[in-house]
């Protein structure tokens, strides 16, 4: 009662400071219901042929759709049809600009009518979900999962067919021969990695610099990209030395005194944060012996600049960094550009790459914490290692197959370690062929619900396959141990069970998928696509990873921390560092650590204020309302406008010549054209009003691109609704309360059950979100709601063997438009 309380509280909080045409348009919604009345469906019907038919009829077949030939008061016989007319419906993209439009709460009861309709008259059809391959995101979290190695999946297999964003949908999931080459390699590699080298060989490899903060390096230290520190992460193959060392273009310059010899440094190696290493870099000793051998002294410098340290086998996460001098010890009069002694032109620095070799002096093959994951026992003598070698392929197998082993498996993976036990390496080799075979199965590469050939009608999924989907929905990788147990012994598909376990799963590390995998995807914030043409590479590259740093936090401390999915539109937080918080405008934030901050702009609350989203729906050079009303309308309103049309000029910078403009202006003439204002007219006014964010997320008032001409960001919607600025357009997203979580569920049923959500799953949809409303859009009460539905629980025959149904589809798909 009291949480009752507190939500119609709240409701009427959020009611009181909408604009009175919110209101009204919500209570049409809430209205709807009644409209069912034969009156009402008369009402209907005039509203069709008053703003529908004139296109969509017989003769002009608009967009494949004839109204004329539709019976309004009976949706369910066309479903289809109809749920597509409301998406279009509640985005306001029917009819089009600059055509009469209906009032929003004549739409909404229209909605209402429909959706209740629609309903009432369905009846169950299962999709079917064809065998699919993992995807490369789904094989490297398996992999780091089952043997504990870190894949890069977008370096080792192929780039990925996407749909609505995501890259596990099972019919997109090709299998080329490229594709199995790259993938047999990578394997290979990964078990090799594992397991190490029993017989090591030499390599020496060099690995570039990534942007790194002085977050990653201890106190006292120059850490970071920018300051001369690296932070990386390595498989070292064996328990050896290996040698450090830096190339020459970073330490050497051309010159009497390169810069890296003139002033000495102590740079300190750390492995998992403990020093195992340090040389002193520069200085008098190393001046002698330039000023002694001229240009040859240059390899004998870079020489002593090399460090040797003592590593186990493992991956291990390896930082170089330089001590911080004290501005006594510089004999630079201003102090330099690290807060310390020296100038960087005066200090070794590594800014390209560092290069690794070894091993040097192997001693043999520690317990890695990737060996841990494989050697489930260790052979004392000969006769125990074929016996373990079994136990470690059941153990392995189970986890990698997704489901108990047979002795039929066992048949099919032990001639693979007998194979690698006759080399040198002995039973080690064994166990890496051994693993590479397994990770090579079709048992592991693929997930396939089968149907037979007579079946005509759905099947529920076993609690084995229950237990694959759902760990691949949360975690992007294979059942753990306690799901196969629960599946093994039929209790997962209680629906308690499976509640509990999407509660335990939901805290587990691995949920991170449900924000890198899911929410990221559903977003679609690509960075690395902008290049703000004002910025310098280096400061483009620290911006990228500190906005995709906060959308990530953000992300996490809604889905991970199980709060309302309406936060994402709504929440007064963030996380910023000091430098993020400068742009932002928020004071207070020192160093560069991310921590959580209260907002009290509200221009930057929710995923509309955010950095990484206004950047990613911009150019390098300007803003685009039109990406950015197109954002909106499809990743928040779940209402995707149509695409331009084929050859259709999407252009808009400045003609040489031309007097700058605003992206306004020049938008405001494509306008002036009836055509183009039909879509534009929809999609640009969402845009428009978050135009006082530039091309990079930072607010402004002025446009210098244009003469400092004044933003303005005043726009008005199809609907004649106006908007003034992010706050109005986050308060008109907030106006349906079911229409942002109906965008969420749809998203996450795609991802959960690796195929499009259909217009058969739409009363489904409803249904979940409603449910959800009890709770205040939870997200774990919408994934409760999927997981424990009949399109999750349930496999469909496939679609030729599916009853003949009224289909009539219009084609439309998400806009791709500048």
């Amino acid at each position: 009662m009291r949480k009752s309380r507190a939500l119609v509280d709240g409701a009427r909080k959020v009611a009181a400071s909408l604009p009175a045409w919110l209101v009204l348009a919500a209570a049409a919604v809430h209205a709807a219901p009644a409209a069912q009345s034969a009156d009402a469906a008369k009402q209907f019907s005039t509203l069709t042929q008053t703003y529908c038919v004139k296109c969509h009829n017989t003769d002009d077949w608009a967009g494949g759709v004839a109204m004329d030939t539709l019976d309004v008061t009976h949706p369910g016989k066309d479903p289809e049809t109809w749920e597509h007319a409301v998406t279009k419906l509640r985005g306001r993209l029917m009819p089009p600009a600059g055509q009469k439009q209906p009032s929003q709460a004549d739409v909404d009861a229209f909605v209402g009518f429909l959706e209740t309709s629609l309903d009432s008259s369905s009846k169950e059809h299962i999709g079917h979900v064809p065998i699919e391959r993992l995807s490369r995101t789904e094989f490297a979290e398996s992999v780091k999962s089952l043997i504990g190695v870190d894949i890069d999946p977008k370096q080792a297999l192929p780039t990925e067919s996407s749909v609505d964003g995501f890259t596990n949908v099972a019919g997109a999931l090709t299998v080329s021969p490229s594709f199995m080459e790259q993938y047999l390699s990578t394997v290979r590699k990964a078990a090799q990695l594992a397991v190490g080298q029993p017989v090591p060989k030499m390599f020496k490899t060099t690995i570039p610099v990534t942007p790194t903060t002085a977050a990653d390096f201890p106190l006292g230290t120059r850490g970071g990209t920018a300051r001369g520190g690296v932070s990386f992460t390595y498989v070292f193959p064996a328990d050896a030395d290996y040698r450090f060392s830096i190339p020459a273009e970073d330490y050497m310059d051309m010159g009497l005194y390169p810069r890296g010899a003139q002033t000495a440094a102590t740079m300190v190696i750390l492995v998992d944060g403990v020093e195992v290493a340090r040389n002193v870099l520069g200085g008098p000793e190393y001046l002698d012996v330039l000023d002694r051998d001229g240009p040859t002294g240059a390899k004998e410098a870079l020489a002593m600049a090399a460090t040797k340290a003592h590593i186990k086998a493992g991956t291990h996460k390896v930082a170089m960094t330089f001590i911080e001098r004290s501005r006594s010890l510089s004999n630079d009069a201003t102090g330099g550009g690290f807060g310390g002694g020296g100038r960087i032109s005066d200090m070794p620095v590594i800014q390209t790459a560092v290069l690794v070799e070894g091993p040097f002096s192997p001693t043999g093959l520690s317990m890695s914490a990737s060996r841990a994951k494989i050697y489930v026992c260790q052979p004392q003598n000969a006769a125990e290692e074929r016996p373990c070698a079994e136990q470690i392929a059941r153990h392995l197998a189970a986890e990698a197959f997704r489901r108990p082993v047979t002795d039929a498996d066992l048949k099919f993976l032990m001639p693979f370690y007998d194979s690698g036990r006759a080399e040198a390496g002995g039973f080690d080799s064994g166990i890496t062929e051994l693993v590479t075979a397994i990770l090579s199965s079709p048992d592991f590469l693929y997930r396939a619900i089968p149907t037979t050939a007579k079946q005509t009608d759905s099947r529920p999924l076993t609690d084995l396959e229950l237990a694959s989907r759902l760990s691949f929905m949360m975690w992007a990788s294979g059942p753990d141990q306690q799901l196969i147990d629960l599946a093994t012994s039929k209790r997962l598909s209680d629906p308690k069970v499976m509640d509990a376990q999407v509660a335990r799963m939901l805290k587990d590390p691995r949920a991170d998928a449900l924000v890198n995998d899911f929410a990221q995807a559903w977003l679609s914030l690509d960075l690395d696509q902008v290049e703000p043409t004002d910025m310098k590479p280096e400061p483009i590259a620290a911006l990228r990873a500190n906005l995709n740093t906060e959308m990530r936090l953000f992300l996490s401390s809604v889905l991970l921390e199980d709060r309302s999915v309406m936060d994402l539109l709504n929440a007064d937080w963030t996380f910023v560092n000091a430098e993020l918080a400068q742009r932002y405008g928020i004071r207070g934030v020192y160093g560069s650590q991310f921590r959580r901050v209260q907002l009290t702009d509200e221009n930057r609350f929710g995923l509309l204020g955010k950095g990484a989203v206004l950047m990613a729906t911009s150019f390098g050079d300007r803003t685009s309302p039109v990406r950015r009303g197109q954002w909106v309308l499809d990743k928040l309103m779940g209402t995707p406008p149509s695409p331009p049309p084929p050859n259709v000029a999407t252009d808009l910078s400045v003609k040489e010549g031309e007097l700058p403009t605003t992206v306004r202006a020049r938008l405001e003439l494509h306008r002036t054209n009836p055509t183009c204002k039909a879509c534009h007219g929809l999609i640009d006014p969402p845009g428009l009003a978050l135009e006082n964010f530039d091309n990079t997320g930072q607010w402004r008032e002025v446009d210098r691109a244009a003469r400092n001409a004044p933003i303005d960001a005043k726009t008005e919607l199809s609907s004649g609704v106006v908007l003034n600025g992010p706050v109005d357009l986050r308060k008109y997203l907030n106006s349906r309360p079911d229409q942002f979580p109906t965008t969420v569920t749809k998203r996450l049923m795609t991802y959960a059950l690796n195929r499009q959500v259909e217009y058969y799953d739409m009363p489904l949809v409803r249904q979940i979100v409603a449910e959800a409303a009890k709770s205040n859009y939870r997200f774990s009460a919408i994934i409760d709601g999927i997981v424990n539905s009949d399109a999750f629980r349930r496999q469909g025959v496939e679609e030729s063997k599916q009853p003949k149904q009224t289909l009539a589809s219009t084609g439309v798909t998400a806009a791709q438009h500048p």
